[in-house]
């Protein structure tokens, strides 16, 4: 964890030395259940939501507390992705606004690679996800209404628990023009956010879309090549996104202090 100054994309990967590593698409390469590796070291689905729990609560310490892992370990485990991978994480220790770490450009261009990877498996074994914190606001029953920074939206959700993590499944985002979407109450979709396209990549036969709603990070949606086609999706784009609240799961987590 140093200052996140070291060369290359994470998304472009590279060879098998640390630096040289992040700049060649030949060594940090998907496995067939969804992993990426460099110099030896393998970056999968725990490492995945380690980096996103640092990058939600700010801080390693807060990371683990809210994943119930060990500091020790995670530091370490930490330690050893950086070896391989390049600078991941940033940390500022003391000043006015006290200590914290934040994922540097490598770190989040690695977690985006293993994301897209997932989306793009043969079978579509497994699809990317959205994972938005908030604050319950609301419950009926098992569904919670939930604030996050893209709006409110409705989620299956566990009881007794202020705090949320939403995971919004790519294969379950309906994309719309947003000039030809019907009105929110024609549709079984409730969750709705309008949104700008933000990227657009091409698969075989599927297309992974991002789509910026105004959350700190863009939903993921994994349509047909045909519906692209309808859509004419291209950056810049304006669309409606919609999903269910039942295809939406929320789970609990420690508010940020």
């Amino acid at each position: 964890m140093d200052d996140g100054s070291g060369p290359g994309d994470p998304a472009a990967a590279g060879s098998r030395s640390r630096d040289a590593g992040m700049t060649d698409s030949s060594s940090v390469a998907p496995a067939f259940d969804t992993k990426l590796y460099a110099d030896g070291i393998t970056f999968e689905g725990e490492d995945a939501t380690l980096l996103r729990a640092i990058d939600d609560a700010g801080s390693l310490n807060a990371a683990v507390e809210t994943l119930g892992r060990s500091y020790s370990r995670a530091h370490k485990r930490l330690s050893r992705l950086e070896e391989a991978f390049g600078s991941l994480v940033v940390s500022q220790r003391g000043g006015t606004g006290g200590g914290g770490s934040a994922l540097t450009d490598r770190g989040r261009a690695l977690l985006t690679r293993f994301e897209r990877l997932r989306s793009g498996l043969s079978g579509v074994t497994e699809v990317a996800e959205t994972v938005l914190p908030g604050e319950v606001i609301a419950r009926t029953g098992e569904i919670a209404t939930v604030e996050t920074a893209a709006g409110r939206l409705r989620a299956l959700a566990p009881p007794d628990a202020p705090a949320m993590f939403v995971t919004i499944r790519a294969d379950t985002v309906t994309l719309q023009d947003a000039d030809a979407a019907p009105p929110a109450a024609e549709t079984s979709a409730r969750n709705r956010f309008h949104g700008t396209v933000r990227g657009v990549e091409h698969g075989e036969s599927v297309v992974t879309v991002t789509v910026d709603i105004g959350a700190d990070r863009p939903l993921v949606a994994l349509i047909t090549d045909r519906s692209s086609d309808m859509l004419d999706l291209e950056p810049g784009a304006a669309v409606v996104t919609s999903f269910k609240t039942t295809a939406t799961r929320a789970t609990p987590r420690n508010p940020r202090e």
